[in-house]
């Protein structure tokens, strides 16, 4: 005789005993997803389907042109030149280094939409130069890796891509428009407490930068900076769908990296290419198995049933809110990104768009932001992962020199969490009704 509560400990607690024994993600769903089809005598071909199912989305067509893109930019000397245009923004201030780390995440988060990648690119020129001119090595190691998750929230992202297709089908125009104004407030939050910390410890200001010297700077950096603005623009005009935004950019991006900064010889790219085709193998190996694991969810009624006992717990919705975003922020400490937008995204969706009646777009963003702070924290923040090795620091100095950014990360995360306009207002003017 089959019982539904054995075959949900099968699915879920299999999973948790695989992570504990650092099973990886992708294989641990695969595994509890055809032994949950074995125990239900489901057919396994139709696992297989399912996760054929999960990565035939056209969406999904974006992410290699946005991985590829990104490679590009970020081998091609597209960093140092952004570091130089933050730095006739925002160097003039005390702490002047500190605020072009977090300016040139932005930039750079609008390109490689990474903010593993903004680390390991920016990180290698931002964070030795911080130190030589007498920053402390875990506040350059810290503000490196948080103000980096700015690319998971300022598009384009491909993370949101992920959700947008874990949530059926949200627009990712939208999404991409309601990330600017949350990941330019998450930039000056850590901007301010950046400055705080600066003066105290009397950190330097940059030298003035001319007003020729200034526009030659952005006139160099601004065709980097236009590969965001075509994907950006070009979803919002309607002109492109993201999927054909992402290939356009791409091309550019080709063009630009080789033929116009040629800091890396066209032989380069046989390595770019190599390093996209292992990420997107990642990802799509990962999305096929999530995809399977969703489906036997649904089929025990899982995520009807976390609906439940969320609303036992309270039916006060400001205090669900804050029950659902301590959860995320638990469960991004000890899981990755990605397969975290597919695993609770299904189980969660019902209670905070259906129940509660946040947009799915504002319930995207908070996702994002609550996933992007676990980037950052330990167990297994892959961003402070690469920020420690690159600052040669042991990962509990920079957790707690990230203390102070840790709490203004936080401090955003419940305004935009209560505050739908910070998120809703660009998507309503500039996309309404999509």
């Amino acid at each position: 005789m089959i019982d539904q509560t054995v075959a949900t400990l099968i699915l879920m607690g299999g999973f948790v005993v695989l992570l504990v024994l650092r099973v990886p993600i992708t294989f641990a769903l695969a595994a509890c997803s055809i032994a949950t089809a074995s125990y239900l005598r489901i057919p396994l071909m139709a696992i297989v389907q399912q996760m054929v199912q999960g990565v035939r989305s056209f969406s999904l067509l974006a992410i290699p042109f946005f991985i590829i893109a990104g490679e590009m930019m970020g081998s091609g000397g597209i960093a140092r030149k952004l570091i130089n245009l933050a730095n006739v923004l925002v160097g003039r201030v005390r702490g002047g280094l500190a605020m072009v780390n977090v300016v040139e995440s932005m930039f750079f988060g609008g390109i490689s939409g990474s903010a593993v990648a903004d680390v390991a690119s920016t990180g290698t020129i931002m964070i030795p130069m911080m130190k030589q001119k007498g920053y402390d090595d875990d506040f350059s190691v810290g503000i490196t890796v948080t103000s980096a998750t700015q690319g998971i929230i300022i598009p384009p992202s491909h993370n949101m891509i992920l959700y947008s297709v874990a949530a059926g089908g949200v627009s990712v125009g939208r999404l991409f428009l309601a990330g600017f104004v949350p990941g330019v407030l998450l930039g000056v939050s850590l901007m301010v407490m950046a400055y705080i910390i600066s003066v105290k410890r009397r950190y330097p200001k940059e030298p003035k930068v001319s007003l020729k010297e200034g526009i030659k700077v952005f006139l160099d950096a601004f065709l980097g900076l236009l590969t965001a603005i075509i994907i950006i623009g070009g979803v919002v005009s309607g002109v492109f769908t993201a999927t054909e935004s992402a290939a356009v950019a791409a091309v550019y991006a080709f063009i630009i990296t080789f033929f116009v900064y040629r800091q890396i010889p066209l032989k380069a790219f046989k390595g770019i290419l190599y390093n996209t085709l292992k990420t997107l193998t990642m990802v799509m190996a990962l999305i096929a198995s999530a995809s399977a694991f969703s489906w036997l969810m649904a089929y025990l009624r899982i995520p009807a049933r976390a609906t439940e006992m969320l609303l036992s717990v309270t039916d006060n919705r400001i205090l669900l809110l804050l029950l659902i975003n301590v959860l995320l922020l638990l469960l991004g400490m000890i899981m990755d990104m990605a397969p975290l937008i597919l695993i609770v995204t299904p189980i969660l969706y019902p209670v905070v768009v259906g129940k509660l009646g946040l947009s799915p777009i504002h319930f995207g963003i908070m996702l994002m932001i609550n996933l992007a702070i676990g980037l950052c924290t330990p167990p297994v923040g892959s961003a402070l992962f690469v920020g420690c090795a690159i600052g040669k620091i042991s990962i509990e100095r920079a957790t707690r020199a990230m203390l102070p950014f840790y709490l203004a990360m936080v401090i955003v995360l419940l305004l935009i969490t209560y505050v739908p306009a910070i998120t809703m207002t660009v998507p309503n003017l500039l996309m309404p009704g999509g």
